[in-house]
């Protein structure tokens, strides 16, 4: 039976400017003909793969990079050996996967590989070292004539490198590569844009800033500028296919419940950094809740009819009590018998009879993975 992990989340971030869109403002979008703050859903997706790796929740080895600069990286680890020759080999092993270098030495687009596969052409350098043939100075040749120039069995196991590695943000968050779309991973967790649960205007922060070393003539500031903001309660959606994570995990349950745990973890921890040195915005989630579903049920329509500010209860309060009352609304209708919450409420407003409260993070990812662990034994 397929499950969905949700993870549904009411933030309220003080006056901060997470996600700039092109001109330096923070991100918004209309929703319910009201204009909302918005941070994208690849910005928190990228928050939650730092504070995983920051906080080693996951092993090194099931971890992924997204980078042009492969070739550097496999020279680092190729350290002992010629640079220059090294250089080539690399060029020549990643021709043979299919993967192509421009003249700077940096791939053609942004690449998502897990360490394992990083690790796996170092192997196939150093131990194939002597049959991958440089071509000469000014034979420089394409990716096809490259391919063709190395054995065929090699060219097989480089091909084969490319399998996401285990890597658990490459089998969360999916990866496509445009030459070679049999390598491509879908996500099995999709992140939904964050939305206000209200409607809001955008501040400017005018500033001006003194020249230390002016001199008593010297009158005025030495720089000014302007800097945009907004204040917001944020509803935050996620929904993880846990069969989905486990194929992408070549089948690996352990890794996969130890990769539902961290991602609970980092979702309701990490916070984006943007202008964060301005502003400090350090404010994680007043209301935590995960249901556990056989299809994905977004509750963001909970705030269609925009929030309205109230001087005897927060934003944070009516936002939680609207979604318990919309889950209301949605569960017998589309909802299913089985169907299970567990929540962290700081704001007392969620009423929901089959939502189990739990008293920290840490046991409510724990609760998810006992929940996960059961169902694969029955």
């Amino acid at each position: 039976m397929t499950l969905f992990v949700e993870l549904h989340l009411i933030q309220n971030f003080a006056p901060s400017n997470l996600n700039r869109d092109d001109t330096g403002a923070p991100k918004d979008a209309l929703f319910g003909g009201q204009r909302r703050a918005r941070v994208s859903s690849q910005c928190f997706k990228r928050a939650v793969r730092l504070y995983s790796r920051d906080q080693q929740l996951i092993p090194a080895e099931y971890r992924a990079l997204r980078t042009k600069k492969l070739q550097a990286l496999l020279l680092e680890r190729l350290a002992g050996r010629d640079q220059e020759e090294a250089a080539g080999k690399i060029e020549v092993a990643l021709a043979a996967a299919g993967l192509k270098l421009k003249d700077d030495g940096k791939t053609e687009y942004l690449l998502f590989l897990g360490e394992r596969e990083i690790a796996g052409f170092v192997a196939l350098i150093e131990t194939h070292w002597d049959a991958l043939i440089i071509p000469a100075a000014g034979e420089k040749k394409g990716k096809k004539e490259s391919k063709a120039a190395i054995p065929a069995e090699l060219a097989k196991q480089a091909k084969a490198l490319l399998d996401g590695g285990k890597a658990v943000d490459v089998a969360l968050f999916g990866r496509m590569l445009a030459d070679l779309p049999q390598v491509n991973q879908d996500a099995a967790c999709q992140v939904a844009h964050a939305i206000s649960t209200h409607r809001v205007e955008r501040d400017f922060d005018y500033f001006t800033a003194v020249d230390d070393v002016g001199g008593p003539d010297e009158t005025g500031a030495g720089m000014i500028g302007q800097v945009e903001f907004n204040s917001a309660t944020f509803y935050r959606y996620a929904a993880l296919d846990v069969s989905k994570l486990l194929n992408n995990l070549q089948e690996d349950k352990e890794l996969t419940a130890s990769a539902i745990e961290a991602l609970i973890q980092a979702m309701v921890r990490a916070i984006p950094t943007g202008k964060q040195n301005s502003f400090a915005a350090h404010n994680l989630p007043e209301f935590i809740g995960v249901s556990l579903r056989k299809s994905p049920l977004n509750l963001a329509n909970a705030f269609e009819r925009p929030i309205q500010p109230r001087h005897d209860k927060s934003l944070t309060e009516q936002s939680v009590a609207a979604l318990a009352d919309y889950e209301r609304k949605l569960a017998p209708v589309y909802g299913d018998a089985d169907d299970r919450w567990a929540h962290i409420d700081l704001t007392g407003k969620w009423q929901l009879d089959n939502s189990l409260a739990r008293s920290s993070v840490s046991d409510l990812a724990a609760w998810v993975r006992d929940a996960v662990e059961t169902q694969w034994e029955e």
